[in-house]
């Protein structure tokens, strides 16, 4: 197909171009360009007063958690999403797979309305946990990039004396990784250097939670004399999730080992656990991506999260945020933190994951700052249509 006379933000600085034609080629972005024309048997579309701009990649979800929604509002982190002791694992405990399949399914519908056009989720329950991730959204226009668990966690004890993992829960993780996309693993506060050494061995992504909550902060240090990033990164992480309370030093360190960061601002706030600070982690060299965590807490809507990160960072700090670095967080610097260089962009080669915003639309027009528009003024109603792997999945242009 050919797109004519569409706005774009370009390449891997998002930057603006007014007006430009954009041939489609099976998934991807062929050719960009004004001088473009149709070929015979082409669709064209004439998109005036339209925006293209990357699709969002929500870069860390618990979209299994979507049945429980708003369950023990006033519970704090260990109270409600522990892996072990947790109320969300009652909740699912309790819940049939039908239900679960379905609220999951509904979740992921939210998201390609809202312009996510791929989610990295941490799977829990094993096997069975990932077949119902690929149950839920079989035949769905959205790329889920599944990080697994195995059903196993350690205690202090075990902890300290270092307790290497058992050789049936190796077999375990070899059997789960030939079907996902690598490990999502909860925190090292259930697992001795060793169990995090062997993870690091994983040849697919590895990801983890660290530095979340003040009180994680501190049971690392009593038992390990250790930050927990400094035992996070024993995993050799592609990306660490939240690093809420982390140090310059621990920013630092990340940085130097060319781990990415996902922060999860609404998720942090509504469990009363703080603020990410971007504006240090960037300074510290870090390439910070966004998620919308649990579905239990939060809705799983980037322009909430993105607006809200922009907002309340300047606030506390009270330092000026380009909006154009917190678009990034939801595309190209996700892209890079997956090392999918065919992603996150619009470019040619790149694969055709866009969402097409209405200019005119009553809360965006006059744009005068495209990228400050997208953070903090367009919603789900702005959107004209999503577009997965070069064809319109939802509305229509």
């Amino acid at each position: 197909m050919l797109i004519k006379n569409v706005s774009i933000l370009y390449g891997n600085d998002l930057d603006y171009i007014n007006s430009t034609n954009i041939r489609i080629s099976g998934q991807f972005v062929k050719a960009i360009g004004t001088n473009l024309k149709p070929d015979k048997k082409e669709d064209v579309y004439d998109c005036e007063g339209l925006l293209m701009i990357p699709g969002f990649i929500n870069a860390h979800t618990h979209v299994g958690d979507s049945i429980g929604k708003d369950v023990g509002l006033d519970f704090g982190v260990e109270e409600k999403i522990h892996p072990i002791i947790g109320i969300k694992q009652k909740i699912l405990a309790n819940s049939t797979t039908s239900h679960l399949t379905s609220f999951i399914r509904n979740s992921c519908l939210s998201m390609i309305k809202k312009g996510i056009t791929t989610f990295v989720d941490f799977r829990e329950g094993g096997l069975d946990g990932i077949k119902l991730l690929r149950n839920a959204t079989k035949g769905l226009p959205i790329r889920s990039i599944i990080l697994g668990r195995i059903n196993y966690y350690q205690d202090l004890k075990s902890i300290k004396k270092n307790t290497s993992l058992p050789e049936s829960k190796k077999k375990e993780l070899s059997d789960l990784l030939k079907k996902c996309d690598g490990i999502g693993v909860s925190g090292t506060n259930e697992f001795s250097d060793s169990v995090l050494r062997f993870y690091s061995q994983v040849s697919k992504i590895r990801a983890i939670h660290s530095a979340e909550t003040l009180e994680s902060c501190m049971i690392s240090k009593k038992i390990t004399a250790k930050t927990e990033t400094q035992r996070a990164l024993l995993l050799k992480p592609n990306f660490l999730v939240h690093m809420t309370h982390a140090s310059k030093k621990d920013l630092i360190l990340a940085s130097k080992n060319d781990t990415s960061i996902v922060v999860c601002p609404r998720a942090n706030a509504a469990l009363a656990e703080g603020i990410p600070d971007v504006n240090l982690m960037m300074k510290s060299g870090c390439n910070l991506t966004i998620g919308t965590d649990n579905v239990m807490i939060n809705s799983p809507d980037m322009f909430r999260e993105m607006d809200y990160l922009w907002k309340v960072s300047m606030g506390l700090q009270k330092t000026r945020l380009n909006p154009k670095s917190i678009l990034k967080m939801a595309t190209v610097n996700a892209a890079k933190m997956l090392q999918q260089k065919n992603m996150g962009t619009i470019q040619s080669n790149s694969l055709a994951d866009c969402i097409f915003i209405n200019k005119h639309a009553i809360d965006l027009e006059p744009m005068h700052n495209p990228h400050a528009s997208i953070v903090h003024r367009a919603s789900e109603t702005t959107i004209k249509a999503v577009m997965f792997g070069g064809k319109i999945v939802d509305g229509k242009i």
